[in-house]
């Protein structure tokens, strides 16, 4: 790897306990040793990527999904090891047909097991699950940078707490978002402030009569949020602003994260509205998603600040009639 101080290519043998050998300067990450295969150099580019070389904020879970983003479109079938077997496999075999029989059964065993991997490999088996959750990148990756650095890297933000809600009361727009990253973007982008705009993280607490956004993640729980809060607040103007699915699936740029399969009674929900099809249906029943943080910051920005403006135009009846487009349709262009 290369040192993040001087410079220097380093072998393994020349960083112990993540010391350059060569300057003697302690560094953060060593690809060796973290499940994403970071170094500091990498982590410095990839924020100042988010961030327009300083230009802007992100938040810590924004930086968790740049930096998986390669490994979320890669299985966890080890090739290498296929390879080795099938290799072993052959060789065994032909020694076993030619002297020992038991030598052909371990060798048929090994292409057995070869074949195996093969399969994992057609299947996609591990694909879109991140190799470090999002809470243990902030506990992992994330602390040791800050035991070594003193801060988290240039340009990111602490999202472990979601904004704090306005002190006075306020008849601004309301902004639910589930995400404590992408409310933490928001609020420092300035939003709060600029639209008076509350933001809040479910339906359970809306403190105005204003209308009400919604913004969520492209998966089977987030597609049903909007619903979910016109459902606790009947008769209130809502808006589903995004993530909409369409936007994200089957995008070759848009790398989708696989958890858990949603419950029954959430999958009969999204059936029943009629709004996606079945192939859709079946890539959301196995835990499949685009989630917010995976939004380039400075578009997801744009898109939020487009959807706050119309929806202040539309309540104001003097700007309504200065408005000349609808609500907000998430940005043309490939997807995220």
């Amino acid at each position: 790897m290369i040192c993040p101080h001087c410079e220097k290519s380093l072998l393994r043998r020349e960083r112990p306990g993540h010391v350059c050998g060569k300057c003697g300067r302690r560094y953060a990450l060593d690809p060796k040793t973290n499940p994403l295969r970071l170094n500091d150099l990498r982590v410095r580019r990839i924020t100042g990527r988010l961030t327009g070389e300083g230009h802007l904020s992100c938040t810590a879970g924004q930086l968790w999904y740049a930096v998986s983003r390669r490994s979320l479109r890669d299985t966890r079938v080890d090739t290498g090891c296929a390879i080795a077997l099938a290799l072993f496999g052959v060789v065994l075999l032909l020694v076993g047909l030619s002297t020992v029989g038991v030598f052909a059964v371990v060798g048929a065993l090994l292409l057995a097991g070869a074949l195996g991997f093969v399969v994992a490999e057609a299947k996609g088996v591990g694909r879109g699950v991140p190799r470090i959750a999002r809470e243990s990148f902030r506990s992992g990756p994330l602390a040791d940078w800050t035991s070594v650095y003193g801060s988290l890297p240039p340009g990111v933000l602490d999202d472990s707490r979601y904004p704090s809600p306005p002190t006075e009361p306020s008849d601004g727009l309301v902004l639910v978002c589930p995400d404590p990253s992408i409310a933490v973007f928001l609020d420092a982008a300035g939003l709060t402030t600029r639209y008076g705009l509350i933001l809040t993280a479910g339906p359970d607490a809306i403190p105005t009569t204003g209308p009400v956004l919604v913004l969520h993640d492209a998966d089977a729980e987030g597609l049903l949020l909007a619903r979910r809060v016109r459902d606790a607040w009947p008769g209130r103007p809502v808006v589903d602003i995004g993530l909409p699915l369409a936007a994200v699936y089957g995008r070759p740029r848009a790398v989708p994260v696989r958890g858990r399969p949603p419950e029954a009674s959430v999958m009969a929900a999204l059936e029943e509205s009629g709004e996606y099809g079945p192939e859709q249906l079946r890539w959301l029943r196995k835990g499949w998603g685009f989630p917010l943080v995976g939004v380039e910051p400075t578009r997801l920005l744009a898109a939020v600040s487009r959807a706050v403006e119309r929806a202040g135009a539309a309540a104001d009846p003097e700007r309504r009639r200065a408005a000349s487009v609808g609500f907000l349709t998430w940005p043309e262009g490939g997807g995220p």
